[in-house]
């Protein structure tokens, strides 16, 4: 079944046709007046030669028919090679799809696919304990343990990020993939609304089609308010946003109708402008507010660590003062205080430069340029005075939001 699943979506070329002929016909007369040994071995050569698309292992004269012959006679798994005269067909990159068109949107998506790690972990995240505790308990135990999240007890399948911006929603959904080494699909606005009509619904259903494909899997929609926003606002609304937005709440209803371990993790900025139907299917809506004292701290820590024989940096001031800063706004400061004594080696260069006659100004050696100095106590104060908060103003609405509609964590 999965060979005719497979050879659904392949097309056969002349060359292909040819393999075939050949292998079928021409190498039986060929046999004949060569030794046995001979052509028993070059065959088992050709079989370990090259990779095509999509994964299946063949070599340059082997047919794609018996491919698909060698995969039903042999007893391995899909993707496992058992020895090295064995070919193994690999699971397919793209689902049987209804037509080429679909296949086309298909391809396009699945460049969305982050094929590497992206190498965060729980502990590089400084805080947020609350919230690293609910998608542990919401994505990451049913992978691990599946036998335990049965019946009443299913998987959630929609998790919301909400919170003020900066404050690490995306680096969560990076840890979730790194941690549970899912397939996980990077998804924007950009990767499923089209201008043409009636293709950004298929985009939605390509979408959860190939999740479903490559399940355990993970869809992370950012900003997700830009795709599904309240439903009817006045009259301004055009109808292919209704369409794109009615497709991607049937899809997600689909999910919940089914085993397959598909998440969808959403992140916003602005959650009380998502429509009400999609509050209900992500069921899991969880706060990433704004850094506490401790985890200030622990970030200045780390981006502006202690040197052997330097001025030992103000923490506790920088924790007080940093009162309503995101995380990125932290890192602001920090960049801001590591700026203040390059532009004081700026200067004194620049100073030199000017200096010397004009026939020997220019870029001076790499080898030649002196270490840039410490940062001290008035680099910080400079630093603090100079760098503002970002996201403190909306904070309250936050927290509001979080009380009437949030999943808390009480014992």
């Amino acid at each position: 079944m999965a060979a005719q699943d497979y050879s659904a979506s392949t097309r056969w070329t002349f060359q292909d046709f040819k393999r075939f002929y050949d292998s079928t016909f021409g190498r039986k007369k060929e046999s004949k007046s060569r030794e046995g040994e001979t052509s028993n071995s070059a065959l088992k050569n050709e079989t370990s030669l090259g990779t095509a698309a999509n994964g299946t292992a063949h070599g340059p004269e082997l047919a794609i028919y018996e491919q698909f012959r060698l995969q039903s006679n042999s007893s391995s798994a899909p993707g496992a090679v058992a020895n090295r005269n064995t070919v193994t067909i690999q699971k397919p990159l793209l689902p049987p799809l209804e037509s080429a068109e679909m296949r086309n949107i298909a391809e396009s998506i699945a460049r969305d696919i982050i094929r590497g790690n992206p190498d965060i972990k729980w502990e590089t995240i400084k805080g947020l304990e609350h919230a690293k505790h609910l998608l542990k308990e919401a994505v990451v135990m049913p992978i691990k343990y599946p036998s335990y999240f049965r019946g009443l007890l299913s998987p959630w399948k929609g998790i919301l990020l909400f919170g003020p911006p900066g404050t690490g929603k995306t680096m969560l959904a990076k840890a979730v993939a790194t941690e549970c080494k899912t397939t996980f699909f990077n998804i924007s606005a950009s990767s499923v609304v089209s201008k043409w009509r009636g293709d950004s619904e298929k985009s939605i259903k390509v979408l959860f089609e190939l999740a479903r494909h490559h399940a355990p899997s993970t869809i992370f929609l950012d900003e997700i308010d830009a795709i599904i926003s309240h439903r009817g606002e006045g009259r301004s609304e055009h109808e292919a946003s209704r369409r794109l937005k009615t497709e991607l709440l049937i899809q997600m209803d689909g999910l919940m109708q089914t085993d397959e371990l598909v998440f969808v993790l959403a992140a916003t900025n602005l959650p009380w402008e998502l429509d009400a139907a999609m509050l209900r299917r992500l069921e899991k809506r969880i706060l990433v507010p704004l850094p506490e004292p401790e985890a200030r701290r622990a970030m200045f820590e780390e981006l502006l660590p202690p040197q052997p024989g330097d001025e030992d940096l103000p923490y506790d001031i920088l924790m007080e003062r940093t009162e309503g800063y995101s995380g990125s706004d932290i890192r602001l400061v920090c960049k801001e205080a590591a700026m203040q004594p390059l532009r004081r080696l700026m200067a004194q260069l620049e100073e030199q430069q000017n200096e010397l006659p004009e026939d020997q100004q220019g870029v001076v050696p790499e080898e030649e340029l002196p270490k840039i100095g410490p940062i001290t106590a008035s680099d910080i104060q400079t630093a603090l005075r100079n760098t503002r908060p970002s996201a403190h103003l909306d904070a309250p609405r936050y927290e509001k939001f979080n009380a009437d509609y949030g999943s808390q964590l009480r014992p």
